[in-house]
């Protein structure tokens, strides 16, 4: 019998899901699951560490000062951020199984991790519980956290966490500071172009922050902001 690319893939895909079936009953015990739960009445709050290193997140009942709710962030302005990082955001259950599919046939044509498929979801659990290192049980868990999140909280509560945590550049972490340290203005104020600038700097946040206080805008990153403006102009609708 012969076998196609999408056949391959398939079995690929479904080996992948059934691997993370058991390996969720291996690596978690309801301790990891109920931290996801306090979620739904705590705020991740970052404590600050020496410069140049992550802050230690702890979770609080008392709301952070300096924590801006999704209210109070311009709607083009997520917008952007949303079209750029995870434009199914709103549609799928904390995984993206399109993306995961076309990461799979990347990173098998290249032969080595170059692409991942993280979702917003995924990268809120990976922020608050996991480490940054790369390795098949940390995705595992990341993915299991993810369905886990998405099952106790409101999509619009998980796009606030992640806008809040999400580091814009070294030592800058949630939308608020990002949004007076680039822009001088409050994250209401935001424009589609400044969303589209605090979009193109997630994926490293640190070197393009680097690199535009350096150079200004590089011609890449020029060209990365043009891109999610023109996915933008498509019409996207904050829910």
């Amino acid at each position: 019998m012969l076998y196609t690319d999408a056949m391959i893939f398939k079995k690929i895909f479904i080996g992948f899901f059934i691997l993370i079936a058991f390996a969720g009953l291996v690596i978690f015990s309801p301790v990891d699951f109920w931290q996801v739960s306090k979620l739904k009445n705590h705020y991740p709050f970052l404590k600050p560490q020496k410069l140049g290193t992550s802050p230690e997140i702890i979770l609080t009942r008392e709301r952070p000062g300096s924590w801006i709710p999704l209210s109070q962030i311009s709607k083009v302005a997520l917008a952007a951020i949303i079209v750029s990082e995870d434009s199914s955001f709103y549609q799928h259950k904390g995984y993206d199984p399109e993306q995961i599919k076309k990461a799979i046939e990347i990173n098998l044509k290249k032969g080595r991790y170059v692409r991942g498929a993280s979702t917003i979801t995924q990268q809120v659990a990976k922020n608050i519980f996991l480490t940054k290192k790369k390795s098949l049980l940390r995705k595992t868990k990341e993915l299991l956290l993810a369905i886990w999140l998405e099952k106790n909280l409101k999509k619009n509560k998980i796009l606030e966490i992640y806008v809040n945590i999400a580091e814009w550049g070294d030592g800058i972490y949630g939308i608020g500071e990002a949004s007076q340290y680039y822009f001088n203005k409050y994250p209401f104020e935001l424009t589609a172009e400044d969303g589209a600038f605090l979009a193109m700097l997630l994926p490293s946040p640190k070197r393009y922050s680097r690199t535009f206080l350096q150079k200004g805008i590089t011609p890449f990153a020029q060209e990365r902001i043009d891109d999610i403006l023109a996915k933008l102009s498509q019409t996207y609708e904050i829910n």
